[in-house]
């Protein structure tokens, strides 16, 4: 398989040069491969972070330091990729259940520091879930995977998946349906309720799996974040579902028909950051309005971007920020709390979402400070400092990508 052709600006290389070392010679093309390639592990001086981005035929491996190609690995068919939170591993969701993707980078706890090693990638014989796999959720030291042909909701440990243990705890819902499940610390699940036709609420389920709470308000109810405190949120076709402990409330949208169906949390802050639909009629509505939810009052701000967005465009970057990647092609960063712009990076040429959601299409993932931005357009993935304001790395890729996920190595 061909090697992205890649360009360093000077920031990134800096970044790179300071955790490994790197040929600064010669041209890109013909940069050495890895040399875990054909020997096995290899120590590394730091962690050492990877990209992975699926394709219409597998999935690819980067460097997310130097966006050189590690890996190419053939797939059939269309997958999806989610992050394990262990920053090792990602889940390959094909049509008969989650399959685990070893990235091949990892660190190693050892007395008051860590030993970090890298290899080649694999998708691994670990396997979890059922028919038409959905939503993967890291929360708590948990990932709970839903499954929505068969309504099962497996729980796993990311520590057991670096063991190399397929192991997990699983329950089923009353129906099969298109959900959502997030472990909590003290082992209750809140779980999305519904059926094939339709969706209506959540239910929290305690250690046993008995229903403790319920709130059946949230029509179409769909996605979920974690906020500060423990908080989370669901989705709803007129406002969102805010989970704290045991109680849930219900926060109404300023339009009868106001859908929240795509959200991005972050740990340290109260806000979460959604998508907002308004036009109930259309087959495909590309919004120009975002949504920040106070998890702590309820309150809810609509935000207008400036231009139209996809569900693959929320993020959260430095200190909590909402980043939003736009069709205008630029990253807007903005003051979850105050709704503010504090940034707008041109980033990737102008688009527009496709008709159908997996097509190709650009996408986001914040790693640390920097966003990485893929364009299939251009068949290109660049780099941006969000601390800086500026593109410190781009690469040319062999393949139209579809989904970007990020492991911290």
């Amino acid at each position: 398989m061909l090697s992205p052709r890649t360009t360093l600006t000077r920031s990134l290389a800096l970044l790179a040069a300071s955790s490994i070392a790197l040929v600064a010679c010669g041209d890109p093309e013909q940069a050495t491969p890895p040399a875990e390639s054909s020997r096995g592990p290899a120590e590394q001086q730091s962690a050492t972070p990877r990209l992975a981005l699926s394709y219409d035929g597998g999935i690819l491996v980067l460097d997310a330091k130097t966006l050189d190609q590690v890996a190419d690995l053939p797939l059939d068919g269309f997958v999806r990729l989610n992050s394990a939170g262990n920053g090792r591993h990602v889940f390959v969701s094909e049509a008969d259940g989650f399959r685990v993707l070893d990235a091949g980078t990892w660190t190693k706890a050892h007395g008051d520091h860590g030993h970090h090693y890298t290899t080649k990638p694999s998708l691994t014989e670990m396997r979890f879930g059922g028919a038409e796999p959905g939503h993967v959720v890291v929360h708590d030291s948990r990932i709970s995977l839903f499954s929505d042909g068969t309504g099962q909701v497996d729980i796993v440990e990311p520590a057991e998946l670096l063991r190399g243990n397929p192991v997990a705890t699983t329950f089923t819902v009353p129906q099969p349906h298109h959900g959502v499940a997030v472990f909590r610390g003290d082992g209750s699940v809140v779980v999305t309720r519904g059926d094939e036709e339709s969706r209506s609420g959540i239910a929290i389920l305690d250690k046993q799996r008995n229903e403790i709470a319920r709130n059946d308000e949230c029509p179409g109810v769909h996605g979920e974040a974690a906020a500060s405190d423990g908080r989370l949120t669901f989705g709803c076709e007129d406002g969102i579902l805010i989970v704290d402990g045991n109680n849930i409330r219900k926060v109404a949208s300023p339009d009868p028909y106001g859908r929240i169906g795509n959200q991005a949390g972050d740990h340290g802050s109260p806000v979460v950051l959604g998508d907002y639909k308004s036009d109930e009629g259309a087959e495909l509505e590309r919004p120009t309005r975002f949504s920040l939810t106070d998890t702590r009052t309820g309150d809810l701000r609509l935000v207008d971007l400036g231009a139209s967005y996809s569900f693959r465009s929320l993020e959260r970057g430095p200190g909590g920020s909402a980043v939003i990647l736009g069709t205008d092609g630029a990253l807007h960063v903005f003051d979850a709390r105050s709704g503010n712009r504090t940034a707008r990076i041109p980033v990737i040429g102008e688009w527009a979402e496709p008709d159908e959601w997996q097509s190709p299409m650009p996408n986001v993932v914040v790693q640390d400070r920097i966003a990485y931005v893929s364009e299939p357009a251009s068949k290109k993935i660049v780099a941006v400092d969000l601390n800086m304001g500026e593109k410190v790395g781009e690469a040319t890729l062999p393949h139209e990508t579809v989904e970007l996920v990020a492991v911290t190595g």
